[in-house]
């Protein structure tokens, strides 16, 4: 499989990373499937997408014609037959048994030089691939959040990953107006491996008393860093950013580098998910 060999795209998952890379993908010419299970989600991604869209417009930085032409590139699907595609890109949750069981089923679904891929965070691609009978052409290509602004992807190569279909990926990641990065499996790959700690010493800041989160926020914002931790993990959802740190704590062996914070426990446990739940660090009613 070739660039342009190209032609479909199917998202699992439509959440906040599955809604970007759809339009995405869909404005650079590639017909989307984009899949949940709920079709609750579906709907909200479709009206988010096209939220997205008009801001584009309104920025100058698309026009209505484009705007039209990638809203009819994407179909909006729960059924598991619309997976049939050239590249599959799963967004779902980090867990890596719903993982794994996902891309067996996928590779069932689709042909056998079909790419398969990952938006993983944190998982090694290595792990991943254990399920697929063609772990070469499976592969990690992760966004970041929002995956429709966000210009960097890291492209991972786990152990059987043809050198060909990373190469694929990394040249579909630009043909995507995004910066590609090839790196090697390891958890947390390379950004989230050196960021985990910029949230995780801000956590155990807040949990020492030290300081509270707005001053913790405004105190890295004046270093120069655009977003504090808190105000970051809101965006990125506290929920997900709990999660690859319990995923990376548990695949370093319980490093205490990388303990997942109690308060954040509590956050999830409370619903507070950050800017989707109008809740997290702050109050965004």
């Amino acid at each position: 499989m070739t660039l342009d060999d190209i032609s479909k795209i199917a998202v699992v998952g439509a959440g906040t990373m599955g809604q970007g890379i759809a339009q995405i993908s869909a404005l650079a010419g590639y017909d989307v499937v984009l899949y949940d299970l709920n079709s609750e989600v579906l709907e909200k991604a479709s009206s988010n997408i096209d939220s997205n869209l008009s801001k584009g417009i309104d920025r100058g930085k698309l026009t209505q014609e484009d705007k039209e032409a990638a809203l009819k590139r994407i179909v909006f699907s729960d059924e598991e037959s619309a997976l049939v595609a050239d590249v599959v890109i799963e967004a779902i949750v980090e867990k890596l048994d719903i993982k794994k069981s996902l891309f067996t089923r996928l590779e069932e679904l689709n042909k056998e030089n079909t790419i398969l891929a990952s938006n993983t965070s944190s998982i090694p691609i290595t792990r991943i691939a254990t399920s697929l009978k063609h772990p070469e052409r499976f592969v990690g290509m992760h966004f970041f959040n929002p995956a429709h602004i966000m210009k960097l992807v890291e492209v991972i190569s786990g152990a059987a990953t043809d050198s060909a279909v990373a190469s694929t990926i990394s040249a579909l990641a630009e043909k995507l107006g995004k910066v590609p990065v090839m790196a090697k499996d390891a958890p947390g790959f390379i950004v989230n491996r050196v960021a985990r700690h910029f949230y995780v010493e801000g956590l155990k800041v807040l949990e020492e008393g030290v300081c509270n989160v707005e001053g913790i926020d405004r105190l890295v914002e004046s270093s120069g860093f655009r977003m504090g931790p808190f105000k970051l993990m809101d965006l990125i959802g506290v929920d997900t950013n709990y999660s690859v740190t319990e995923s990376m704590f548990n695949a370093f062996h319980q490093d205490a580098k990388f303990r997942p914070s109690r308060i954040q426990q509590q956050k999830v446990d409370a619903g507070h998910h950050g800017r989707k739940s109008q809740k997290g660090f702050y109050n965004y009613d």
